[in-house]
């Protein structure tokens, strides 16, 4: 690596001339720029000056995160909390890191555990905690979560963004994979993506062959030649079954993907239900005479094969846009500010809106249609939601939204003065724009697939995923240094069921900051039920100023280790402060 660059602003940036706290600010605000990789020199640079620094390796983690090297960021994280066990955002790094490794979540949830132990204060560990959660599915826990860090920090547009996600009962676009499994998420991956190809081929092929035998015996009665090339479909499924089967190589959690991805299990249980039904069809049409009791049983059969695929479409459909509380996780994405994800989601969330507003709609206007037309003046109440959601949002991007909201709000206007009035028109002009805004809605989804960006589903959503453990660590000057080195008497205060207790200690500071402290047993007692800890010393020499270090003390043989949190230098009242 050279010793010389040139920050963007043009100027020398040798290696002699910045300290390795220098190199950390310059490698934060590179990450924040969006340059990594620029970061990762940064971050490198500084550790190379100070190899006990924690906040170069947390920065190192964070830049190969960044770069998509989850492999590369665990060691630089592992090292940033070997250095300082008792640092909260050490173990915040090291947190987010191991939520990506297989088999590591329960040390990923055990770390943000102690960064939350270390950091109550500090709304931090508990986004991840709920991030946590919420990649598992456990919506009630993350909402908790997400509540907690908001009462610390209100604004925080991570927690707003997710406590949105979690109050729509999000699921991630896989959810079949349990982050806390040791397998390896490529492997269920694999596997999901088998039976997903073969229960799609199953039903398609039986599916058409259906039609197919149905329009060739009823318009060309050609109905035994073609029932014969629907016993070639089945024996034509032998060989693609076991092709995806062989795919599949953890059999042993299959059941347990389908209880996490229930429309997973669902698509597959589809299939095998359709495969025999279309046999059972088969060999009832060859069937020389068949009573006419079992017509409707053979009627049922097709109606099966041919319209399963589609009626569990439209019942995922309705069931997803049901799911969760969009009305509360809108008002919380829209409290997270001009946040990129945050605008996404609510464009999303109005969708989910828009369609149970058109689900309620289009019943209602049918009751008013069969029993009593004048009910339809209801329907004028059914838009409010969607309207005062799309007012509140202000600024949407997404025209085709406004479009499909025009048109629910012109069919419930439509629909009920076609009841009060008895206007034909009126009642027209109403079922059209229900009709146009699925339309509309179709449209959109196409567009989506099409261009491969985020449509007007579920699957859109996204989590709010920010840096985490980036902060700079407490740095101890020269005269704290000196202070507690050479003081001659150092006072610990620490906390316990009782209340806040003093004690007096020995102190030394490590090269990297660190305090080492002998102390009492009664301290180390206190201390391992609550590690927050305040050491004070006085200048040694002319005792003119004090010093305090808050931080986290952890047992380490027959010493205390001290991780700085907070550093405060003061000076003492006397004669040397007057004129």
């Amino acid at each position: 690596m050279g010793g010389v660059g040139t920050d963007p602003s043009g100027k020398n940036d040798d290696i002699q001339d910045r300290s390795s706290r220098e190199w950390c600010d310059e490698a934060l605000t590179r990450l924040n720029a969006g340059r990594p990789e620029s970061a990762l020199e940064a971050a490198r640079r500084a550790a190379d000056l100070d190899p006990g620094a924690e906040w170069a390796y947390r920065l190192i983690s964070l830049a190969h995160e960044r770069l998509g090297r989850d492999a590369d960021a665990l060691p630089a994280a592992e090292r940033a909390v070997a250095l300082a066990p008792g640092s909260w955002l050490a173990r915040l790094r090291l947190a987010a890191v191991l939520r990506r490794r297989p088999g590591r979540w329960s040390d990923a949830v055990e770390h943000a555990e102690q960064a939350r132990r270390f950091a109550p204060e500090e709304a931090g560990p508990e986004v991840l905690l709920g991030d946590l959660a919420l990649l598992r599915g456990e919506h009630a826990r993350a909402a908790h979560r997400y509540r907690a860090a908001l009462a610390v920090a209100p604004a925080h547009p991570q927690a707003r963004v997710n406590l949105a996600l979690a109050l729509l009962r999000w699921e991630r676009p896989r959810p079949h994979h349990d982050p806390a499994w040791p397998v390896d998420p490529r492997e269920t991956g694999r596997a999901r993506r088998a039976l997903e190809v073969w229960s799609r081929q199953a039903r398609l092929l039986v599916a058409v062959t259906t039609v197919a035998i149905a329009a060739a015996a009823l318009a060309l009665d050609r109905g035994a030649s073609a029932r014969l090339a629907g016993f070639a479909v089945l024996a034509l499924l032998v060989p693609l079954t076991v092709r995806q089967a062989r795919r599949v190589r953890i059999w042993s959690y299959v059941p347990a993907m389908f209880g996490r991805d229930p429309w997973l299990g669902a698509g597959v249980v589809a299939a095998v239900v359709s495969v025999p039904a279309f046999a059972v069809w088969l060999v009832l049409g060859t069937a020389p005479a068949v009573p006419r009791a079992l017509d409707p049983v053979w009627a049922g059969l097709a109606g099966v094969v041919v319209l399963g695929w589609p009626a569990l479409a439209a019942v995922r459909a309705m069931a997803e846009s049901w799911r969760g509380r969009p009305l509360r996780a809108l008002e919380q994405a829209l409290l997270a500010g001009p946040d990129r994800t945050a605008r996404r989601d609510v464009e999303v969330t109005l969708w989910i809106v828009l369609v149970r507003t058109w689900s309620v709609l289009v019943p209602l206007v049918g009751v008013a249609l069969v029993v009593e037309p004048r009910a339809a003046v209801a329907a004028l109440a059914v838009p409010y939601p969607v309207v005062r959601g799309c007012l509140r949002a202000r600024r949407m991007d997404d025209r085709w939204l406004v479009a499909a909201t025009l048109l629910v709000v012109l069919s419930a206007a439509a629909c009920a003065a076609g009841g009060l009035l008895g206007s034909a028109w009126a009642w027209r002009i109403g079922l059209g724009a229900l009709a146009a805004a699925v339309a509309v809605f179709v449209a959109r989804a196409a567009r989506a697939w099409w261009r491969g960006g985020p449509g007007p589903w579920r699957a859109a959503l996204i989590m709010c995923d920010l840096p985490m453990g980036s902060g700079p660590s407490a740095a101890l000057t020269a005269e704290a240094r000196r202070a507690i080195s050479y003081a001659r008497g150092v006072v610990l205060a620490y906390g316990d069921g009782l209340g806040p207790r003093v004690a007096g200690a020995a102190a030394t500071v490590t090269s990297t900051g660190e305090l080492r402290l002998i102390a009492g047993t009664e301290a180390w007692e206190a201390i391992e039920a609550d590690p927050r800890v305040a050491v004070f010393a006085a200048d040694p020499l002319q005792r003119r100023y004090w010093v305090e270090v808050r931080g986290i003390a952890l047992a380490d043989a027959d010493v205390l280790r001290v991780t700085p949190k907070q550093v405060s230098v003061g000076e003492f009242p006397g004669r040397h402060q007057r004129r």
